[in-house]
C-alpha cells in the first residue's frame, strides 16, 4: 500500500513542477517585452515632436495685442527620463513626463528631419491661456550630433500642464518664451531705435492734426523724427493696433483732461484710430466743431464702434478764478476747488488726466496774491505747496465722484522741454536737433512728477501712473521748435510740444498697453 501511494503520488508533483516552469517563462517574457517596449534607452530611438508653425499664435492679453507667430525648429527629445503611466490619443500612444529639464548635453532643438502623424496635442499656457497645437512626430532611428545648438535663445523650455482627450491631465517640457512678458520689466527704461515701418499715420492720412503740432505741414523736411521706436530694455512693448484699441473702447467714454500737451496726446490717439476706419464720415465732431487751439472742449464719434474720444481743457484741474485784490480783481487759482468743467468729466469709462505744463509759468511759480483757498488769497505760497494742494483738491473729487467699477483712471506724468540757451520767451531754441540725445539731460525725477506719484498712492481709487518723461527725454528732436506755425519765425521756437506724427504716439501706445491688461 505505501509503495502504491508512492507512485501514484509522482505524476502530481510532474504537473505542477511543469506549471511552475511554464508560468515563471511566460512572465519573464511578458516582463520583458514591456520592458523594451516602454523604455526608451533600450530601443537606443529618438523622439520628436514638430511644431505646427502654421497654428500657433501667442497673444498675451498684457502686452501684446498682434498675433506673434514662432517658426521653430523641429525637437528632438533624445532621452526622456522618468515616464509615468501611458495615455492614448487617437489610438497613438503619448508618454506623461514627470521632470522638468532634459536630460543630457543633446537635448537640444534641432532641424533633424521628420515624418508627421496625424495627430496633435495642444498645449495651454497656465498663466495666460494661451493654446499652443504640437503635432507629435513618428519616431526614428536617427541621433542628433553633439554640437547642434538652440537657433533661437528666446524659445525656452519650461513644463506646461496640457488637458488633452478625456480631460487627461498631462505636464509636457514645453512653454514658449519668445518674449519676456512686458509686465515683467520696466517699461521706462530703455532706448529708441530707428524703424522705417514707423510712423503709424501720415499727415496725409490724419485731419485732426492742428496747425501747432503739424510740423510737415509748416514746412519741417526732414521725417526722422517719425520713425523712432521706444524699446524698453528687458522685453518689447506691443505695437499699437487701431482696430483693437477701438474693440476695447466700443460703447465707451475715452476722455482726455488737461493742459495742451494732453490735447497733443488726444490728437495723436485720434490719428491713429482713424486709420482703422474705412468710411471718414462715421467718424465726426458731436458738435461739428474743427479742432483750433481757440476751442478747448472736442468729442469726436466713431460710428462703427459707438465710442467717443473727447479732450477738456483744464491747464491746472482746479478753478482759475478770479477775486479783488486792492482795487482790481485779479486771475486767482482756487486750489480748494475743482475745475467748473469736472461735470464732463463724470461718466466717462476711461480719463487721462495731466497737469504740469502751466506750473512752470512766471504767475504760477512767483505765488504772488495769486492761490486763493475759499476767499482768503495767500500773499505769497510756494509753488510746489500749491501744486500739492490743487492735486489733493483733484484726488479728493476722483475718489468721491469716479466709480472704480466703471471707470479707469490714468495720470500721465510731465512732459519734459528741451529749451537751450534760455526759456521759451527768451531766445530758448531746440531746432538744430535732428536726432533723440544719446542720454537724458537730467536724470533726477522731477519735484512735480514725485508730488503726482505721492498722491496717487493715498487715493482710495486706483490710478495708473502712465509714466512717459524719462523717455521722452531723449526726443529733443520731436519738438515743433520753429515749424509750431506755417510763418517760421527762430525768435520764439516751442521746444515743448511735439511734432505730429511724433512722440506722443509712444504715449498712447503705453496707453494702449495697459488698457490690455485689464
Amino acid at each position: 500500500m505505501e509503495r502504491e501511494k508512492s507512485l501514484s503520488m509522482k505524476p502530481t508533483r510532474f504537473l505542477v513542477f511543469s506549471f511552475t516552469i511554464f508560468s515563471s517563462t511566460l512572465f519573464l517574457s511578458t516582463f520583458t517585452i514591456w520592458l523594451i517596449k516602454s523604455s526608451p534607452s533600450l530601443q537606443n530611438q529618438t523622439t520628436f515632436l514638430h511644431l505646427n508653425t502654421s497654428s500657433i499664435s501667442l497673444s498675451s492679453s498684457l502686452n501684446d495685442s498682434d498675433n506673434v507667430t514662432l517658426n521653430l525648429q523641429p525637437l528632438k527629445f533624445q532621452s526622456l527620463t522618468r515616464f509615468t503611466k501611458n495615455f492614448t490619443v487617437n489610438g497613438v500612444k503619448i508618454p506623461t513626463f514627470i521632470d522638468n529639464q532634459l536630460a543630457g548635453p543633446h537635448n537640444i532643438l534641432t532641424g533633424s528631419k521628420s515624418e508627421d502623424l496625424t495627430h496633435h496635442v495642444v498645449v495651454v499656457d497656465d498663466d495666460d491661456g494661451s493654446a499652443f497645437n504640437f503635432t507629435a512626430l513618428q519616431q526614428e532611428n536617427e541621433t542628433s550630433s553633439s554640437d547642434s545648438r538652440v537657433r533661437n535663445e528666446q524659445n525656452k523650455l519650461v513644463v506646461a500642464n496640457v488637458d488633452l482627450v478625456g480631460k487627461t491631465q498631462v505636464s509636457v517640457l514645453m512653454k514658449i518664451e519668445k518674449n519676456k512678458r512686458v509686465k515683467e520689466c520696466d517699461l521706462t527704461k530703455g532706448y529708441w531705435v530707428f524703424d522705417q515701418s514707423y510712423p503709424l499715420y501720415d499727415k496725409g492720412s490724419c485731419p485732426f492734426i492742428d496747425e501747432g503740432f503739424d510740423c510737415e505741414g509748416n514746412g519741417r523736411l526732414d521725417r526722422n523724427y517719425t520713425k523712432w521706436k521706444w524699446k524698453p530694455k528687458d522685453c518689447d512693448l506691443p505695437r499699437f493696433n487701431a482696430t483693437k484699441m477701438l474693440e476695447l473702447i466700443r460703447g465707451k467714454r475715452l476722455v482726455f483732461v488737461g493742459d495742451s500737451i494732453n490735447r497733443n496726446q488726444w490728437e495723436s490717439m485720434l490719428c491713429m484710430l482713424f486709420g482703422a476706419i474705412r468710411d471718414p464720415k462715421r467718424v465726426y465732431e458731436t458738435h461739428g466743431r474743427r479742432i483750433t487751439k481757440e476751442k478747448g472742449n472736442y468729442s469726436f464719434r466713431f460710428l462703427d464702434y459707438q465710442c467717443t474720444v473727447e479732450y477738456y481743457v483744464s491747464h491746472f484741474l482746479v478753478h482759475e478764478s478770479k477775486a479783488r485784490i486792492g482795487q482790481k480783481r485779479r486771475p486767482t487759482l482756487r486750489i480748494d476747488a475743482i475745475d467748473r468743467g469736472s461735470s464732463r468729466w463724470r461718466g466717462a469709462d476711461i480719463l487721462v488726466f495731466n497737469t504740469a505744463h502751466w506750473w512752470s509759468h512766471y504767475k504760477t511759480k512767483a505765488g504772488i496774491n495769486y492761490y486763493q483757498e475759499g476767499s482768503f488769497v495767500h500773499p505769497k505760497l510756494n509753488v510746489s505747496t500749491a501744486l500739492r494742494k490743487s492735486l489733493m483738491t483733484w484726488s479728493s473729487w476722483v475718489d468721491k465722484h469716479i466709480n472704480p467699477r466703471k471707470t479707469q483712471v490714468f495720470f500721465r506724468s510731465s512732459a519734459p522741454s528741451h529749451f537751450r540757451g534760455g526759456n521759451w520767451n527768451a531766445g530758448g531754441h531746440c531746432g538744430e536737433a535732428i536726432n533723440p540725445l544719446n542720454e537724458t539731460l537730467t536724470s533726477t525725477y522731477s519735484e512735480k512728477d514725485i508730488i503726482i506719484e505721492d498722491i496717487i498712492k493715498k487715493m482710495k481709487t486706483h490710478v495708473t501712473l502712465l509714466n512717459i518723461t524719462s523717455l521722452s527725454q531723449y526726443r529733443i528732436d520731436g519738438h515743433p521748435s520753429i515749424y509750431g506755425r506755417k510763418t517760421q519765425s527762430s525768435s520764439i521756437q516751442d521746444c515743448s510740444h511735439w511734432c505730429l506724427p511724433g512722440v506722443p504716439d509712444t504715449w498712447n501706445q503705453l496707453l494702449y498697453y495697459h488698457l490690455q491688461g485689464k
